[in-house]
């Protein structure tokens, strides 16, 4: 009895997670449970956006950021600990706005915005990715303007830069691709 009252009082998140300076936008839309803590949220967002999760990040909200406090943060700031926050704790509720950062080299800046608060569907397994667009950049490519440098270069087989370029990014890689079943599969592992 009490577990089926406790699922009734859980709420879905819906998400749409951009990431800032794309064009054409590169974006997920997503669904989580409102007491996922931000580290998990991390995590969840490293296989959403196709990161490989080796570079630090935080999450800012309003003027307070989340990250891993042990990790090698070293830039003065106070962080709090991204695992004992639960989304809902600092989400004020549908239409909230926040930002990740991933490698504070390269500086991923990634829009979250909530879309929705839904109540669990049943029999879905959380969190999904519903939908989005286009595929994540390679890491260690320099930030944005760097990946839109290497877009550029990869689309002009006489840049001198071109062979060079292809061969870091190995075969397959293809800025438009997106999948979904991919994606969902991975997310299967975060529990």
């Amino acid at each position: 009895m009490a577990s089926s009252r406790r699922a009734t009082n859980e709420s879905i998140y819906q998400i749409k997670v951009t990431l800032r300076g794309s064009e054409p936008r590169i974006w997920r839309r997503v669904q989580v449970k409102d007491n996922t803590n931000l580290y998990k949220l991390h995590q969840i967002l490293q296989v959403v956006m196709g990161w490989e999760n080796c570079h630090l990040y935080e999450f800012v909200i309003g003027e307070t950021h989340y990250s891993e406090p042990e990790g090698e943060f070293g830039f003065g700031l106070e962080v709090k600990d991204a695992k004992r926050v639960k989304l809902s704790q600092v989400v004020a509720g549908e239409k909230a706005k926040f930002t990740y950062i991933y490698d504070f080299g390269d500086d991923w800046k990634h829009e979250i915005f909530i879309e929705k608060i839904l109540p669990p569907e049943p029999y879905v397994r959380y969190p999904i990715c519903l939908n989005g667009q286009r595929a994540c950049p390679p890491e260690d490519c320099g930030g944005i303007w760097g990946y839109v440098d290497l877009l550029e270069i990869i689309q002009d087989p006489e840049d001198e830069e071109y062979d060079e370029k292809m061969e870091w990014l190995g075969e397959g890689f293809n800025p438009g691709a997106f999948d979904l079943n991919e994606i969902n599969q991975e997310l299967k592992s975060i529990t």
